[in-house]
Formats: C-alpha cells, sequence, structure tokens
C-alpha cells in the first residue's frame, strides 16, 4: 500500500481550522513561544491581532497566562515543541491547568522523529508519558489533515485540558471527509483476525505498509487507529483483543509509558494478552531525516511487520 502525501502541511490546516473556529468563537485566544511562523499561526495573528499572544520563550509562564485566561473563560490554545510542553512546562500544565480544572489547549509540535534535523533535544518521545500521568488531561494525535480538520472543533469544546501531538508537515493522506471522527473511539482501517495492531500518528500508515507484508505472508493484520491515547477507547481495545489473541502497537515514541503502555494496562488487568510494544527503545533521538530516523529508531513498516508476526507465535494455543 503507498501513500500520497497531502498537498497543504498540517499546520497550515490547523491554522485555517482554528481561525475558522475563532470566527464562530470569540473566546478561542492563540498563544506562543515565539514560534508564529514556525508553527504557522502567523496568519491569525494578523486576523485577530487581539486575540494572539507571544510570550517569548517562556513556556511556563505561557501556560500560565493560558489557565488565567481560561478562569475568565476564554479557550486557549498554547504552542511549543513537544519536549519544551512536556518537560520544560510540565509543572504548569499540572497545577495551573489540570489541577485548576482548567480547559488548556497544549499543542506538542514535530512529536518523535518528524523533529528531524533539530536533533535529540527536540524530540519528543516522552511527552505522551508525561502527559497521560496528569490528571484529567485528553491526549489527540493527529493522522491527516481529514482527521485533524474534525478533531480541533471537538477538543475547542472539550470541557478540559488536552494535549495535542501535531506533525506540522506534510502527512501522507489516509482519511477523508467521509470520516467518522469522535474524540475518544478509535477508528478500524483494517480487519483482521490473527493480530490486532494499535496504532497512533505517524506510525499508521507504517502499520498499513506493514499489514500488507504480513498478508501476502499469510497473517491476517487488523490496523486500528487510536488517535485518542487517553482516554483510551476501551472496549475496541478489549474487542480486537479477544478476536485475535495477540497484539502490537506501534507508536512515533519512546515505548514506555504511551500508547503501549497503556493498552498494556488495560489487558493485562482484564484479559491478559500477549503485546509486542513498536516504539523507541529507551533512548534519545539524533538529527537525520524521518527515512533514516524510522529506520535507526526502529518504528518503520518492517519493525511493525516484524512484531506482529512475533506476537501472533505468543497466541494461546
Amino acid at each position: 500500500m503507498t501513500f500520497q502525501l497531502d498537498d497543504r502541511e498540517m499546520r497550515d490546516i490547523y491554522c485555517q481550522t482554528i481561525s475558522s473556529l475563532a470566527e464562530k468563537d470569540g473566546r478561542i485566544v492563540l498563544l506562543d513561544a515565539d514560534l508564529m511562523r514556525a508553527d504557522g499561526t502567523m496568519p491569525f495573528r494578523k486576523r485577530f491581532p487581539d486575540r494572539s499572544f507571544n510570550v517569548g520563550i517562556a513556556e511556563g509562564n505561557m501556560v500560565g497566562v493560558a489557565a488565567g485566561f481560561a478562569a475568565c473563560g476564554k479557550i486557549p490554545f498554547v504552542h511549543t515543541f513537544g519536549p519544551f510542553a512536556a518537560r520544560r512546562a510540565c509543572d504548569q500544565i499540572a497545577i495551573s491547568a489540570a489541577y485548576s480544572k482548567l480547559a488548556v489547549k497544549i499543542v506538542g509540535l514535530d512529536p518523535g522523529v518528524s523533529s528531524e534535523l533539530n536533533g535529540g533535544t527536540h524530540m519528543a518521545l516522552e511527552d505522551t508519558a508525561i502527559m497521560r500521568v496528569i490528571p484529567s488531561m485528553l491526549i489527540y494525535e493527529a493522522v491527516d489533515n481529514a482527521q485533524l480538520v474534525q478533531a480541533l472543533p471537538q477538543i475547542a469544546a472539550h470541557p478540559g485540558p488536552c494535549y495535542l501531538r501535531l506533525f506540522r508537515k506534510k502527512a501522507p493522506r489516509i482519511f477523508d471527509s467521509s470520516l467518522d471522527f469522535a474524540l475518544g473511539k478509535a477508528n478500524v482501517l483494517r480487519d483482521g483476525a490473527d493480530v490486532a495492531i494499535f496504532a497512533s500518528g505517524l506510525l499508521l500508515h507504517k502499520s498499513l505498509e506493514a499489514a500488507d507484508e504480513l498478508a501476502r505472508a499469510g497473517i491476517n493484520a487488523a490496523v486500528i487507529n487510536i488517535h485518542t491515547i487517553k482516554p483510551l477507547d476501551a472496549d475496541c481495545v478489549l474487542s480486537f483483543a479477544r478476536r485475535c489473541g495477540a497484539v502490537v502497537t506501534a507508536e512515533n515514541n519512546s515505548k514506555l509509558g504511551g500508547l503501549g503502555g497503556a493498552v498494556c494496562e488495560l489487558l493485562s488487568e482484564t484479559i491478559p494478552t500477549p503485546v509486542i510494544r513498536v516504539g523507541v527503545n529507551d533512548r534519545f533521538g539524533e538529527v537525520g531525516l524521518m527515512p533514516y530516523l524510522h529506520q535507526a529508531l526502529e518504528v518503520d513498516a518492517p519493525d511493525v511487520a516484524a512484531a506482529a508476526k512475533r506476537a501472533a507465535t505468543l497466541k494461546r494455543k
């Protein structure tokens, strides 16, 4: 299976969609940590100069300001690179936003390998794990433009804090306008009975490619997009675990504490099932382009296929 890149970058679609929402809802405000050109929100600033705020390279303060906006009834979206949101502003996110029950929306840019030439310091591999342990935090990872357009209104309307992992560039086109999307409800792209692959973000198209390879080897793999990592769609995960008896998780993220951790926690406490996690192996990232990084960090289609073959051998007889 091959995928075409979308015609427009995800940051452009993000800004266009947020701007459309802001036209209808005067409560929406945007805050940036000196990254308006990088995250594509400059058109919003030009259109809504009194609702766009550049706080400078002061991520913790940005979240505190956003919490103040939320306490006054606004819907603030804050933007920075994923590691700076999850690591540098973690305390303000936990206390000023989540503990205070305020609907601050945090946008973490360039998750995982998509940081490319910015290298390991900018490579968000632990952000999902950090955000997962913050009570009431919703975590969503965008797959492509069509899904992002449907997700953003629901994120804006969500009454609590949200963390959005946002790929900035052109993404492989997987969904279209016919998508039936709801936060917290997984999308099944391919049914199967031998092994279930739960994939998020950039690893979704890699998982679909892996499913083609598996089919040639006689393994019938289901592929399910878990776009909302918290709260996890437990019903979907349990249903496919029962049907297939073997599970793979695939994420553009550390394999510790992210999607793989969430699935393992659920299954170990309900219906223990063999799970093989595809993700980055407890290491920092490095400089490189995405094709190289997918391979070097072992988050490529062959890694997903190999994990599925291994999981299938562990099924209970």
